[in-house]
Formats: C-alpha cells, structure tokens, sequence
C-alpha cells in the first residue's frame, strides 16, 4: 500500500497578503491528519518538512517511500519524529518493536529502512502524529517516555494563557540532525498560546491541534507581526507556519498541540519576540 500524500510549496509573505480565506486554509491548513487505516502526508517545501498521521485499526501500516523523496525507502536521507496521541501501540523499526502508550514519542534517525505501525487494540488504536525531515547523520532510536520529558511551566491564568510545555525530540533530551517536537497543553480556564507571539527566520514550524472539546475550535493566527492572519481550526488538524509568520492560536475551550520545528539550528530559545501592543 502505498502512503497518500501531497506537496504543498513555500510562498512569500507578499503573495499570501493577497489571499482570501479559502486559498489561505489551501495553503497551509492540513484537515485531515487522522484517518482509520491510513497513513496521510503532507510534504512541505519550507525546510523539506514532511507532516503525516496514521491510525491502524485493522491492520498494521508501513511508512513508504513517496515519489517525492526519489529515495527507495523513507528514511534514507531523512530523521523522524512520532508522538502518539491514541491508545496504546507499536512501531516496528528494522524488525525491533517498540511500544508507546499514550503521549509517549520515538525518535527514529536516518537510514533505517522499515518502519511499520500497528495498535495493540483496534478497539482503542493508536494515533501516531509523525514529523519527518532531511537528516545528514545517522542518530540511534530513542523512545521518549512522558517522565522523559523537559517540562516548562508558562503563561498565568491572568492572561488566560497558563500552559505546560513538554520537550520531547530537542536535543538536550535525543541526538537529532535538525528536528525538534514538542507539546504544549493549555490549563482549564486558559486559551491562548504562543502569547506573546514570536518569529524566528532561522526555522519553519508545523502546529497540530488536538484534545479540542466536540463543539468548539481553535482560531491559529499566522502572519507577519504587522500584519496578521487567521484560520479556524477544529480538532487533530495541523497548520503550517511559515519562517516569517508567526504561530499563535486562541481556543473556545482549553486544548492541547504538538509542535515541530526544522530549519537553521536547534537553538530552542532563537525567537524573536512580538510585542503584544505592536501587532496589528
């Protein structure tokens, strides 16, 4: 079976000051992320970074190369991220099992060439969000479990942005060649991340929403600082964030996201902060 994907290619931020709402979502939105017995891909022209989802439900699902990579399996030149978010499940990497429960992740270096994902219980399958990009080094395996983690306190219920942040794929927790996954859950009674707002032109970003309550959504503003857009997003939906946009999002209810990021260096802390005050 060969995976489903798409290419999606960069654009500048004077063209997207022309776009209307629906050629905005076209553009950078990935609906749909998580569907049973599938492996979806989305292949993003900034930084070459890839973004995918895959529920296995009745069967197992094998990452495979796309014609894309003209490459004649997927991690050939390529690092990879998964985090997953469903119940409990397998990635069988070279014929080695590992298994990982919910929110627990595993990072996957360069030049292993089977990948395979199963769910132990079909009834409750597992969710495997999955980040891929170029890698110049050959990295070991590592399972991140949840008390693995880096985790930063952030934000105050003051302002309404009171959320834990979890560094999952960053290398001071894994060896990595450029990728670097997270997540950020926002507490009860908060809304917003990312607030302050930030740049950082060294490095792309990808944000996947998800625990977004039945009935409510997530509005993911993007845009340079001064002139900001935004996109209505509903639950296990992604968005790509551009090296000149920025990356914040306001909920109806408090929810979750995972992160990726890809690009100049792994300096977590190389952002370029937004005044609130100044964007417009």
């Amino acid at each position: 079976m060969k995976n489903k994907y798409e290419s999606r290619y960069a654009a500048s931020p004077t063209e997207v000051k022309s776009y209307d709402t629906e050629k905005l979502r076209s553009e950078f939105l990935i609906e749909n992320v998580m569907e049973e017995d599938k492996l979806n891909l989305v292949y993003s022209h900034y930084d070459r970074f890839i973004i995918g989802g895959v529920v296995p439900v009745t069967k197992s699902i094998e990452l495979e190369s796309i014609d894309q990579l003209k490459a004649s399996y997927f991690l050939e030149r390529r690092e990879l991220g998964i985090i997953n978010i469903g119940g409990k499940g397998t990635v069988t990497v070279n014929g080695e099992a590992y298994e990982l429960d919910h929110k627990e992740a595993l990072y996957v270096g360069q030049g292993n060439e089977k990948v395979v994902f199963s769910s132990v219980d079909g009834a409750s399958p597992a969710m495997f969000y999955i980040n891929s990009t170029p890698a110049h080094k050959a990295y070991p395996i590592k399972k991140i479990g949840i008390n693995d983690v880096e985790v930063v306190e952030l934000g105050a219920p003051e302002t309404a942005n009171a959320r834990t942040l979890r560094k999952y794929i960053v290398n001071s927790v894994v060896d990595v060649c450029q990728l670097q996954m997270g997540m950020t859950s926002l507490k009860p009674g908060s809304v917003w991340n990312t607030m302050p707002a930030h740049v950082h032109d060294r490095r792309m970003e990808v944000y996947f929403y998800f625990e977004i309550p039945e009935n409510q959504a997530v509005c993911h503003f993007m845009g340079q600082p001064q002139e900001t857009r935004h996109i209505w997003m509903n639950n296990n939906q992604a968005v790509i964030s551009p090296p000149w946009s920025i990356h914040s999002g306001s909920g109806t209810s408090n929810y979750s996201f995972i992160w990726g990021m890809a690009g100049e260096n792994l300096d977590y802390g190389d952002m370029d902060f937004c005044k609130i005050t100044e964007l417009r």
